[in-house]
């Protein structure tokens, strides 16, 4: 099926056919990342006091088991010492029960601080549970003060990338929009960035808290018992090598995922913006099984991406319970035998949990990781794609601004083995109206790409008023060149807003002023809102027509030296076309104009008619000599003629 041409965002639609865009480079998972961590420590000032607040958070909480376990012991203390007679000593139970042959409760009795017949000190235990919960409050503290800093430092560095973004798109030469769909554009630019943003968000500061963990949960294991902490950390290999195991077969996935997310967006785009041609054209059908074949790569892409790093939790899960079994038993013989107490082994078998769980949450962040590093991979990808070719340092300017274009001996190909324009030459003279010609792919609007520098010549030269183009800046060169384009280009804003577009600062009066110019004050009057009226980003409200009026009465208001009409008065009724035509003439007055024909009945009065095919002008000169030469513009003329007379039929 041939798909209808896209649409898009209207900012991008009018002066589409007008630009071009460029290629990729391929994404790598390592360099991704440490460009994310460049990207990370320009907020520097708010994430070294949020590591510096972990940090306390983290060892304020790993404190807690210890102390916990401290209370335990002076439970269990308390217990024996209520079991045991008063008056004796500790060294006497202990003899008494070896002596009955008790070696183990004797064990266990020696590695507790007791005084028989003292009894429960609920003082020393309510001092430790209180120690308790001053450590887990401060902790609390500290953690929320370092997730509000480092969420602020990731809305910042977010906000930046989409700066840097929209920064690099107006840098981008317009070529690379000719070769990439909409859709995959601003897929990469809202929805990558989304992505990149929620992983970010929900694994940066969990990340940063398990590293600490682990660290802080290790020494406390090693303090504790270093062979229980040995038992502990012989997992840590295996879960590192499954979670790179299992990222290694994720990776791919997920920059596969975000791709077809891309490409369906770009359908949706096509076919939203399009939605009119495909449904005259019957093609809702061929439309929908596009739509089908897009979604079902990215469900397939999904599926494998999410059923792979699912892998990775379960797996760690039950790393963590082996680790956790084999602590508790080998902990329960150390305590049998009197190497540890029950408040050691208690709290050990906590940090067990605490130095398993964070291993577990890696990889689940790592799993994230992948499908953030995977957008970020994209959004890199369109931030180093080429850019256009800087502007002089000491731009050119012309001597004396008349309007005089000079195509010198041009010649542009897209491709290096495929030449568009070859040896083109022809003078627009200030003031003349230059009308161009010919069918469809013969270089008119190239013609034009290049008078605006959106393309660069690849050879010969193009001047105005004697000074080469490429020597001048692109901003100081579009400013004295106007445009209404055929695609009507309206955003959403008031009709005044849309028309002062045209000239940054312009005042009411001026607005209207060249809404008069251009016949729009009238139609604009009978509207309840006048110029305050609200158009969308489609102009819906106002005719096609009406449209076209306002993009030239934003023409009237930039008072450009120089116009690029491309003739737009298909699909009107005659009295606005009518109203078109005359707008049209009285914006070209005194002006250098180039027109884009499409009716050859519009262009009778120009000065110059210059008659294209294959990239090379085949025929110039006005209306009457064209015809009497009897040549390609007569035939074209010929033939609108009769198909006019055939439709009026």
């Amino acid at each position: 099926m041939t798909r209808p041409p896209a649409g898009g965002p209207r900012p991008m639609a009018g002066p589409a056919r007008f630009m071009g865009g460029g290629g990729e480079k391929a994404g790598d998972f390592a360099a991704s990342t440490r460009r994310l961590f460049g990207l990370l420590s320009r907020q520097r000032g708010l994430l070294v006091p949020a590591v510096i607040l972990a940090v306390i958070s983290v060892g304020l909480t790993v404190t807690g088991p210890r102390l916990l376990g401290h209370a335990t012991d002076l439970v269990f203390a308390g217990l024996l010492s209520s079991r045991l007679p008063a008056g004796t000593t500790k060294a006497e139970a202990i003899a008494r029960l070896r002596a009955e042959g008790h070696g183990t409760q004797a064990d266990l009795l020696a590695s507790v601080d007791v005084t028989p017949g003292k009894g429960m000190d609920f003082t020393a235990i309510g001092m430790v549970l209180l120690a308790v919960l001053i450590v887990y409050l401060v902790a609390t503290a500290c953690a929320v003060a370092q997730a509000r800093l480092v969420n602020k430092a990731l809305q910042r560095m977010l906000s930046d990338l989409r700066a840097e973004v929209q920064a690099k798109i107006t840098r981008l030469p317009l070529r690379y929009f000719d070769r990439s769909q909409r859709g995959e554009v601003l897929s990469r630019v809202t929805n990558d960035i989304d992505n990149l943003g929620q992983t970010l968000q929900q694994s940066f500061s969990q990340i940063l808290a398990s590293v600490l963990t682990i660290i802080g949960v290790l020494a406390m294991m090693i303090w504790i018992s270093p062979l229980l902490a040995l038992i502990a950390v012989v997992t840590v290999p295996v879960s590192i090598f499954v979670t790179a195991r299992v990222g290694k077969l994720a990776q791919p996935q997920f920059v596969q995922q975000w791709k077809t997310t891309g490409q369906l967006n770009g359908h949706i785009e096509e076919m939203y913006t399009g939605h009119m041609l495909v449904r005259a054209f019957g093609r809702q059908d061929e439309a929908a099984e596009i739509f089908r074949e897009h979604n079902e790569r990215l469900y397939e892409a999904s599926w494998r991406a999410q059923s792979i790093s699912g892998l990775m939790q379960p797996a760690m899960m039950f790393i963590g319970n082996l680790n956790y079994v084999l602590v508790a038993v080998v902990g329960g013989l150390r305590v049998a035998s009197g190497s540890l107490s029950i408040g050691d082994v208690q709290a050990f078998i906590q940090y067990s949990r605490q130095f398993s769980q964070p291993l577990t949450q890696l990889a689940s962040m790592a799993n994230m990781a992948q499908s953030g590093v995977a957008s970020a991979e994209r959004v890199f990808d369109l931030l180093d794609a080429a850019e256009q070719e800087p502007d002089p340092l000491v731009p050119a300017i012309p001597e004396q601004a008349r309007g005089r274009v000079a195509f010198e001996h041009v010649s542009f190909r897209y491709e290096p083995d495929k030449p568009l324009i070859d040896d083109l030459s022809l003078v627009a003279e200030p003031g003349h109206t230059v009308a161009i010609v010919g069918p469809t792919g013969a270089g008119k609007t190239t013609l034009i790409n290049l008078l605006m520098r959106f393309y660069e010549v690849t050879g010969g030269r193009i001047t105005l008023d004697g000074a080469d183009i490429a020597g001048m800046s692109r901003a100081d060169l579009r400013s004295s060149i106007g445009m209404v384009l055929q695609d009507t280009w309206l955003f959403g804003g008031t009709i005044a807003e849309n028309i002062a577009y045209g000239a940054e600062g312009a005042t009411h009066e001026q607005v209207v002023e060249a809404a008069r110019a251009a016949h729009v004050d009238r139609f604009v009057r009978t509207l309840p809102d006048g110029y305050d009226t609200v158009l969308d980003d489609e102009g819906v409200g106002v005719s096609g027509g009406e449209k076209q009026l306002i993009t030239i009465a934003r023409a009237f208001l930039a008072e450009p030296l120089i116009l690029v009409l491309d003739e737009a008065t298909s699909s009107v009724d005659t009295r606005t076309e009518v109203l078109i035509q005359r707008a049209m003439s009285r914006l070209r007055h005194g002006r250098t104009a180039f027109v884009i024909a499409h009716r050859l009945s519009t262009i009778r009065d120009a000065d110059t008619i210059l008659v294209m095919e294959n990239g090379a002008i085949v025929e110039q000169g006005d209306h009457a000599s064209l015809l009497a030469a009897d040549g390609a513009y007569a035939r074209l003329y010929q033939a609108q003629f009769a198909q006019a007379v055939a439709e009026a039929g």
